[in-house]
């Protein structure tokens, strides 16, 4: 097999539209580069890949028997892939066509860059905070949680001018395959949620550099994960213990105590309000169809 330039790998889940539109930006952003596409599919059942699959004939599409999780799908494609640099993309975004080439040519240029994400956009047009992030330390985590997000959004940067950053999004995270070989693909103890955290701060502890990019992606964010259930808040906090346990956890209690504690009470509040939505929809369908046909 040759080696392709770069290898973009999709993991899906019951996102059969969003994928489409997604696969569409790709073919587009692709051309003129020597590039692979692999989607990952973790048993949807809305047929995502009978529809897609005939549509896009160049593309790898593997069709797991059962939900693997994120991580762990992400990682089936990277080894079957052969290229220099590899692309994991979220199903939910749009590529904009000069993206791709942009980052490759980034990374071309700066050998010690290891990982690259690019500015996300939201529906609207606003660049996302999640567009940069820094490592969710315990002083950083607790800044974070008592509503101090300057820190973890890393807001003194400027969004037309590449700046290094230290955690990529995992919707669009360009990866030196050289980097990958040395730290390791994505840890499976995340089911989803956190693996880019986790992957970004091996990158940096194994010397490399993590750069945000003013390349833009729109990221349909949350609209192929639902939020509002149970398993969303239970997946998304648990990811958040995984990380503090594996990075941290050699702290003493006076420091990883109060961490623990504060994760625990915002899955709490998450639960609560969770709920507090799901009985307001209970006691008033009408308003909540109202509120729905006037978005």
């Amino acid at each position: 097999m040759d080696t392709k330039k770069v290898a973009v790998v999709i993991v899906s889940y019951n996102v059969c539209r969003l994928l489409d539109e997604c696969l569409q930006s790709v073919r587009k952003a692709l051309e003129g580069i020597d590039g692979e596409v692999f989607v990952v599919d973790n048993r949807s059942s809305d047929g995502t890949v009978e529809t897609l699959q005939p549509r896009y004939p160049e593309v790898h599409f593997v069709a797991n028997s059962e939900n693997v999780g994120f991580a762990r799908a992400n990682n089936q494609a990277i080894r079957r892939s052969q290229s220099e640099y590899v692309l994991l993309l979220n199903p939910d975004t749009v590529v904009y066509e000069d993206t791709i080439r942009g980052t490759l040519d980034f990374l071309d240029a700066h050998p010690e860059a290891g990982g690259a994400g690019v500015r996300m956009l939201t529906r609207e047009g606003v660049p996302a905070p999640e567009s940069r992030r820094a490592i969710p330390t315990p002083w950083v985590s607790m800044l974070k949680m008592l509503g101090f997000t300057r820190r973890y959004y890393m807001s003194h940067l400027s969004w037309n001018e590449p700046g290094r950053i230290e955690v990529v999004s995992g919707a669009y995270c360009m990866l030196r395959r050289k980097a990958l070989d040395q730290v390791g693909l994505l840890d499976e103890d995340f089911f989803m949620y956190g693996e880019d955290i986790d992957l970004s701060y091996r990158l940096l502890k194994g010397g490399w550099q993590n750069w945000y990019l003013p390349y833009d992606i729109v990221h349909y964010k949350g609209e192929s994960t639902q939020k509002s259930s149970f398993r969303y808040v239970h997946t998304f906090y648990q990811a958040m213990l995984i990380f503090f346990r594996k990075h941290y956890g050699h702290l003493s209690l006076v420091f990883s105590l109060p961490i623990k504690t504060a994760i625990y009470f915002r899955a709490f509040l998450a639960l609560v309000s969770m709920w507090g939505d799901q009985l307001h929809r209970f006691v008033n369908p009408n308003k909540v169809k109202k509120e729905h046909l006037r978005s």
